[in-house]
């Protein structure tokens, strides 16, 4: 396919997207509570400068009020679980043995709460961090579930995750436990990236996909603050290359909104290391195949190069890629040869059948040649993109059951 096309003509060539920009004015400054660990000695010239809190839509919190410490030892406040008791406001993981009026402290995970004020909650409402990390580990076992629907299951994940957030950010907890539930947290919203774009069929899904979307982003800037908060030294968090990577190939969906500067601006921004990392490295490169419609070079490396979990967030984005893979197939072939639809699922990495199909999705004729091979013929007139989006396809060199049990393992291990 390169030596016919080129490498950087035609299709896939967009104009440079708007990105979230992590230094922009919707964050404010970070103050602390006193330090509980050497670590954060680095942020003492910035706390004693501000007072904010690090989720701004998650908490709505009194300038002038003090930072809280919490002292719930559950999961769910008791005062909360007799009240949604009374109400039956209990989700049917939280039922004690199905009784939509009756749970215990092992099931009942805090609601979040859009409307809640440090003014008018108590230490007792609000869970420490141990307890909030016991609750977080609880509810990404949840995530592996098969007794319901996925979308049940992330509906709840979802909303008690927020919550969690929400205790962090009343407490104001910047540490790296801190980091570590937000990379956690992160985790989740990848994987029900993933696995919601799986749901291909389902009118109620589109909602859930963009709000999902929408606290990935959330939890990814909320995350640099953090790692900037803790840094020591120049080096970087454990995984911290790998976690800037993903909002970097976040722009590969091209119908997400973005806001603030550039990507290309956003660069600037990074420290030497990150920008030389091998993971970030990886995900310039595929935004820049992509742009270029090097569609060949975008997938050997995604399969080469991609970890598990850069592999979840990318895939649901892959079927628009392969779509425009098409469109530049069509327009830029020779009309006396079509383009053998073998050759090209082997480059988009896709199975033959599926490609076939996408093909038919996006208002193009597949054919047979004298050989029996079926293939595109080209400069056909009537390619769109499809309003309702696509099926999405899974990647062919992989084994779709073998990989879903595994990465579930890494991601959550």
């Amino acid at each position: 396919m390169e030596e016919r096309t080129g490498e950087g003509r035609g299709l896939g060539l967009r104009p440079p997207r708007k990105a979230l920009n992590p230094s922009s004015s919707i964050w404010k400054p970070v103050r602390s509570c006193p330090a509980r660990d050497p670590k954060q000695t680095c942020a003492e010239a910035f706390r004693e400068k501000s007072n904010p809190h690090l989720d701004d839509d998650d908490s709505h919190r009194s300038p002038n009020s003090p930072y809280l410490a919490g002292t719930c030892p559950d999961m769910c406040p008791a005062k909360e679980r007799a009240q949604r008791e009374r109400l039956r406001d209990l989700s049917v993981f939280e039922r004690l043995k199905g009784n939509p009026a009756r749970t215990s402290p092992h099931l009942a995970v805090k609601k979040f709460c859009r409307t809640i004020s440090t003014v008018d909650i108590q230490e007792s409402d609000v869970r420490p961090p141990p307890v909030l990390q016991r609750t977080l580990k609880y509810l990404v076992n949840l995530v592996n579930s098969e007794e319901h629907p996925f979308e049940v299951v992330h509906d709840f994940v979802f909303d008690r995750t927020r919550s969690i957030r929400q205790d962090l950010s009343m407490q104001n907890i910047i540490d790296d436990q801190a980091i570590s539930m937000y990379e956690e947290m992160v985790k989740f919203h990848i994987v029900s990236h993933n696995r919601l774009a799986m749901c291909w069929g389902k009118s109620d899904l589109s909602s859930l996909c963009h709000l999902n979307i929408e606290q990935l982003m959330k939890c990814l800037l909320t995350l640099f603050k953090l790692y900037d908060l803790n840094r020591l030294s120049r080096s970087l968090h454990t995984n911290e290359a790998e976690f800037y990577s993903f909002f970097v190939l976040l722009h590969l969906g091209g119908k997400i909104q973005k806001m603030g500067d550039s990507l290309s601006l956003w660069y600037r921004q990074l420290s030497l290391p990150i920008l030389q990392s091998k993971k970030m490295h990886f995900a310039r490169a595929l935004i820049r195949y992509s742009q270029m419609g090097n569609y060949k070079r975008f997938f050997y490396s995604l399969e080469a190069e991609a970890s598990d979990l850069q592999l979840r967030l990318v895939e649901p984005f892959l079927d628009e890629i392969r779509a425009r893979a098409i469109s530049y197939v069509n327009y830029s072939g020779y009309k006396l040869h079509p383009y053998p639809l073998m050759h090209l699922s082997k480059i988009l990495m896709i199975k033959e059948s599926d490609l076939e199909d996408l093909c038919h999705v996006c208002g193009l004729e597949t054919s047979i040649d004298e050989a029996g091979l079926k293939t595109l013929p080209v400069k056909q007139t009537k390619f769109s993109l499809p309003k309702s989006g696509f099926r999405s396809y899974s990647l062919s060199a992989i084994d779709d059951v073998k990989r879903y049990v595994s990465l579930l393992i890494k991601i959550f291990t």
